[in-house]
């Protein structure tokens, strides 16, 4: 009789599996949760501990020296590159400043005859070389004209910064004779000497 021995699934109990759950401690007022509470994964630093791109730990006293140097020219190479373009951070304490930054572009913008004095004198020199009396007549005259020239330009040159720093900066603690010598002697320079370079061009109006 099958039916006599066989159970019927309904009749077998299926275990059931119990989780205990262990209750939560009470955590104390304004306790805060941990980032693994929290799931928060924190970032690992590299082996290296260097920032990526960082420069190399010199390896002797030899490659030391040899950063260094390597550092030092990149240094002087962006600081002459920062004074040659008229940037504040590198310029020397007599370019510092609006006021010579105006007498600057007041003498950029115009003709000087103090550019044309070194190689008139270089001119004069030679030809006072020459025994011939007519050659060293002209080089004395020339002499003579590039002196005056530079006399005059000197003082329309001060003229015209006494004016313009008056208008434009009537509260400045520079000394006007100062900034005036300033001019004159840029004035002296040949334009693609000067340092700062000019910022502005021939002819411009200030």
């Amino acid at each position: 009789m099958p039916s006599l021995f066989r159970r019927k699934q309904s009749d077998v109990a299926t275990p059931e599996i119990e989780e205990e759950v262990t209750p939560a401690e009470p955590r104390p007022k304004g306790y805060t949760p941990s980032k693994k509470e929290l799931g928060v994964v924190t970032p690992k630093r590299t082996a290296t501990g260097r920032r990526v791109g960082a420069e190399a730990a010199p390896a002797n006293r030899r490659e030391q020296l040899k950063q260094m140097r390597e550092r030092q020219r990149a240094e002087r190479a962006e600081a002459s590159a920062g004074m040659r373009a008229g940037d504040e951070r590198y310029l020397l304490a007599r370019d510092r400043g609006p006021e010579r930054s105006l007498v600057r572009d007041i003498i950029d913008s115009r003709r000087t005859v103090g550019t044309y004095f070194f190689g008139g004198a270089l001119i004069v020199l030679i030809g006072s070389t020459v025994q011939i009396p007519a050659v060293q007549l002209a080089s004395n005259l020339l002499w003579l004209m590039l002196a005056l020239g530079v006399i005059v330009d000197s003082v329309l040159i001060s003229r015209k910064v006494k004016r313009l720093v008056n208008e434009r900066f009537p509260g400045t603690t520079q000394r006007v004779g100062s900034l005036q010598i300033y001019g004159v002697m840029r004035g002296l320079t040949f334009r693609r000497m000067r340092v700062p370079k000019p910022k502005v061009e021939l002819g411009q109006a200030i």
